[in-house]
């Protein structure tokens, strides 16, 4: 169990605490790129409880800027883009890309007023349909060489979707390998020429045997988590007869977000980001080692699931997350329908707002959420101290960034004597039959 104090430390993200001060050193998902080519041109965003506005001007560069306007305070999400800033509409106040105020129509000619106001922006950069932000002090980090900032945009699709609940619990279901035996159970095994981009519903790799089938009948799996120059790797062995080892690699990338396998040749790399205290985006980058992604079909399966421009779930707690007793009696073991980011979304929520870890009594399997919240808490240490920002795990420069690789996301089939040079093995085919892939 927890103290009241150090849950807070861990869960609370606003300006000035130490969970917001560290997360403010990294890049953060800020929003998709699809939502800047929407009706609207200047998007709301509201990141670690900041409200800001996100635009792109007539250059073609984005800008992340406050919100609010500095003269009263109106919306600036309902600005006019022009001349390579952006003009309030309530009385004509114009800012450059780097907020400052550079027209005020309605003061005096000869006014030097415009000088001395400036709105805040935050750095931003676009990768592979997501724009992150930067929003600490100093020199932001370099991203990594990951397989997902690497690969062309065509092997790439980008989605995020909106959960009521701290960033950090929508983080910690991410690095729990043991619910996927029980909360994604299927007690039903479908075709998986139908799974394409749905999780847990292709084959165990090598084999005949659906993933959910392995889930279901071998749920109580050895867990072991290693430290590596990324964050967490975590390992999940299960025993599945005949020699065979089944293996899977998932990984925490500090600070907010996973990498897992999808499929044979997908993975996924997802940030929970902090709206504010109580709410969260999940941003994901699907990245496809074999053919292109198919995009349009992607995004058709979640917005079925979704509503925009808030990219909402359609199953929530107003609805019972769409729960049915016979589902749950034959089909699945929640009852909420076989998309599982709602079983997770469930999960999440339904601890609260923010859960209370007072309260909580953590097994053997939870080792990498153990972990990962010490590594939080001795990084908030380090930021709170004034300590230089290198020592932050994955606080890196460029040519450091180019050496941290992967992270390796797999599902594996494997002998149970070798596993731990088979994996590798397995990774390193998939990598060489990869077309983006020139490494290898």
């Amino acid at each position: 169990m927890m103290s009241q104090e150090k849950n807070d430390e861990l869960s609370r993200v606003g300006a000035g605490t130490a969970g917001g001060n560290l997360l403010r050193q990294y890049w953060l998902p800020a929003a998709l790129t699809e939502e800047l080519e929407a009706d609207r041109p200047v998007v709301p965003v509201t990141l670690l409880g900041e409200r800001l506005a996100l635009y792109r001007n007539n250059e073609g560069q984005l800008v992340l800027t406050e919100r609010h306007c500095p003269h009263r305070g109106a919306d600036m999400c309902f600005g006019r883009i022009e001349d390579g800033g952006l003009r309030c509409p309530f009385h004509g106040w114009k800012f450059d890309e780097t907020g400052q105020c550079t027209n005020q129509p309605a003061e005096p000619d000869e006014s030097k007023m415009h000088k001395s106001i400036k709105m805040k922006t935050y750095p931003v950069q676009e990768v592979n349909g997501i724009v992150f932000a930067f929003m600490g002090e100093g020199e932001p980090p370099a991203l990594p060489d990951f397989d997902c900032f690497k690969a062309p945009d065509t092997h790439v699709f980008s989605f995020k979707g909106l959960w009521e609940c701290n960033w950090l619990q929508a983080l910690e279901v991410g690095i729990d390998p043991a619910h996927a035996s029980y909360l994604h159970r299927f007690l039903q095994d479908e075709d998986p020429r139908e799974s394409y981009g749905k999780q847990f519903r292709d084959t165990a790799a090598d084999t005949d045997i659906p993933m959910t089938k392995v889930l279901r009948e071998f749920d109580r799996p050895e867990i072991r988590v290693e430290e590596t120059d990324y964050g967490l790797r975590i390992i999940s062995l299960r025993e599945i007869g005949d020699d065979k080892m089944h293996v899977r690699l998932t990984n925490q990338v500090f600070p907010c977000a996973i990498t897992i396998p999808m499929s044979s040749e997908m993975t996924i790399t997802q940030w929970h980001v902090p709206i504010d205290d109580e709410n969260c985006y999940w941003f994901s980058m699907f990245t496809s080692f074999g053919k292109p992604v198919d995009k349009q079909k992607m995004r058709e399966q979640r917005l079925k699931e979704h509503t925009l421009p808030d990219y909402a779930p359609t199953r929530n707690k107003r609805n019972n997350y769409g729960y049915n007793r016979e589902e749950q009696q034959n089909l699945t073991w929640t009852g909420m329908g076989l998309d599982i980011n709602v079983h997770d979304q469930w999960a999440c929520e339904s601890m609260g707002a923010i859960q209370d870890r007072t309260n909580e009594h953590l097994g053997t399997t939870d080792k990498a959420i153990i972990q990962h919240r010490r590594k939080l808490q001795k990084a908030m240490k380090v930021v709170a101290s004034g300590q230089d920002f290198n020592a932050l795990p994955m606080y890196v420069s460029a040519e450091q960034a180019a050496t941290i690789k992967g992270p390796i996301a797999i599902d594996a089939i494997t002998s149970v004597e070798n596993w731990e040079n088979q994996w590798q093995d397995s990774d390193a085919i998939r990598r060489k039959e990869c077309e983006w892939d020139a490494e290898f």
